[in-house]
């Protein structure tokens, strides 16, 4: 879902509140687990799209 104030967010901000929601931290494997999630859930969606 996104609002008017996420569209006015820069591409870092917008990074910076998945890893926010995504509850990431330093750990190197549970970063790349968690980057799959956004990156697969970002792939699905633009696959359904066109």
């Amino acid at each position: 879902m996104t609002t008017e104030t996420d569209e006015k967010k820069s591409q870092s901000d917008k990074f910076k509140d998945a890893a926010r929601e995504l509850q990431t931290d330093e750990d190197e494997t549970r970063w790349e687990e968690n980057l799959r999630k956004v990156a697969k859930a970002k792939l699905t969606d633009k696959k359904t799209d066109g």
